[in-house]
C-alpha cells in the first residue's frame, strides 16, 4: 500500500510548530508495512487542501490528512477535501449522537462541528471533539497530537503491507571510509542500506525478514569502528 500524508497548517509553513505528526505517522504506517511516498504541508486554504488531495488520490492507495479541522475560521480541510471529491459538507448525524453520548448538547456545539464530506464515514474523536472522517481512500485526522494518534489507532489496521525489519550500526569513521564495506554488505545479504552522516555515520539496515536485518546488521558491526 502506498500512502500519502499531507499536514495542514499555516503555523506549520511559518516554523511556529514542528511538524511531529507528519514523523509520527510515518512511522507508524511503515511499521504496519505500507510505504510512505509523499509528506506534504499546505497552508489553511480550501483551494490548495483541495488541489493537493485530488492529486493524491488518483495517484495513491491512501491519503491521510492531519490538521484544520473543527469549526473555527481557519479549521478548513473538511471543506477542502469535500471540495477534492466535488461533494458538499453535510451535518452528519452519527457524530451528533456520538457527541451527545458523551455529555455535549447539540445547543452548545459550535455550528460546523459535525460537518463531514457528504457521504463520508465518521472517525470519533476519543481525545477531543472534532470529528475525523474517512472518503474513498482520505483520512481526515485532527492536528492535536493526541487526538490524531488515537484516532489512527482506532484505523491502523486499513494500512497494510510488507513490513520492514529495520536494525541500526553506528560507525565512527568517515562515510566514505566505509563504502566498499557497504557495497559488500548489499552483495552479501538481501537488504537495503542507507547511511547519514553526523558526528557519527547511522547506518540503516532493512529487510522483509527479520533474521537477514539481524544477521547482516551483526556481519556489518563486526567490521567498523564503533563509537567509544
Amino acid at each position: 500500500m502506498n500512502v500519502a500524508v499531507v499536514t495542514v497548517g499555516d503555523e506549520l509553513l511559518a516554523g511556529r510548530t514542528t511538524n511531529t505528526n507528519a514523523t509520527w505517522l510515518c512511522e507508524r504506517l511503515t511499521e504496519r508495512g505500507a510505504t510512505v511516498e509523499r509528506v506534504t504541508t499546505v497552508p489553511d486554504r480550501v483551494a490548495d487542501i483541495a488541489r493537493v488531495v485530488d492529486e493524491y488520490r488518483a495517484e495513491y492507495d491512501a491519503v491521510v490528512v492531519t490538521g484544520g479541522l473543527g469549526p473555527t475560521h481557519d479549521d478548513v480541510t473538511m471543506a477542502g477535501i469535500a471540495a477534492a471529491f466535488g461533494r458538499s459538507l453535510e451535518e452528519h448525524e452519527l457524530v451528533l449522537e456520538w457527541l451527545e453520548e458523551r455529555g455535549y448538547s447539540r445547543s452548545d456545539l459550535t455550528e460546523g462541528t459535525a460537518e463531514l464530506p457528504a457521504g463520508a464515514r465518521a472517525l470519533h474523536n476519543e481525545e477531543g471533539v472534532a470529528p475525523g472522517a474517512a472518503l474513498e481512500g482520505v483520512y481526515a485526522l485532527p492536528g492535536v497530537p493526541a487526538e490524531m494518534r488515537a484516532m489512527f489507532e482506532a484505523i491502523a489496521t486499513e494500512f497494510t503491507g510488507t513490513r520492514t525489519y529495520r536494525e541500526t550500526v553506528v560507525a565512527d569513521e568517515p562515510e566514505s571510509a566505509l563504502l566498499d564495506r557497504l557495497e559488500v554488505l548489499r552483495d552479501r545479504f538481501d537488504v537495503s542500506v542507507g547511511s547519514y552522516p553526523g558526528e557519527s555515520v547511522r547506518i540503516e539496515i532493512g529487510s522483509t525478514d527479520e533474521s537477514t536485518a539481524a544477521e547482516a546488521a551483526a556481519w556489518l558491526r563486526e567490521r567498523v569502528e564503533g563509537p567509544p
